[in-house]
């Protein structure tokens, strides 16, 4: 986040609410006590505006850093849970391949089992896309059930949504 950005639109959003105080205080001013009355009073309200909204500047920074913070982490875990289906869709596909026995050698498919496996063992995945991997790594390794690692890799995909979009 470009924190320069940030500041200049905070000061240029401080500084119309302030004039629009300072406007509305006038207009109050001069219809209760005249012309004099405008003046101070608008002068009043808009100080006492832009002073309210230089006091907040922490705050709005804070939640601000908070909020950049979350979604990095957020954006970070759903990026690290399509990995995982990538990588152990791979891999299905190498244990189990369309071809026939012989599309896949046996260096290709230890490989592919490797990089699902150490993708799947990142402390960033959410508790239930590491579970649902878990149990789709776990069938695809058996080998022998083709529908039962289709069923858990569907389940690795529904988590992995899930995930995404609560």
């Amino acid at each position: 986040m470009d924190t320069r950005a940030v500041t200049r639109a905070h000061v240029l959003i401080t500084a119309q609410l302030a004039i629009g105080a300072a406007a509305l205080g006038a207009c109050g001013g001069y219809l209760v006590a005249g012309p004099a009355a405008a003046v101070l009073s608008g002068v009043v309200t808009g100080v006492g505006a832009w002073g309210g909204s230089i006091l907040v500047r922490r705050r709005v920074f804070a939640d601000l850093g908070q909020a950049e913070r979350d979604a990095n982490v957020q954006g970070y875990a759903e990026g690290l849970s399509q990995g995982v289906l990538l990588g152990i869709a791979m891999y299905q596909a190498a244990v189990f391949p369309l071809t026939g026995p012989a599309g896949v050698s046996g260096e290709e498919r230890l490989a592919r089992r490797t990089i699902a496996y150490r993708i799947a063992a990142d402390d960033g995945l959410p508790h239930t896309v590491r579970t649902a991997a878990a149990a789709a790594l776990e069938a695809i390794d058996h080998g022998q059930d083709r529908q039962g690692a289709q069923d858990a890799v569907q389940a690795l995909h529904a988590a992995v949504d899930e995930q995404r979009c609560p």
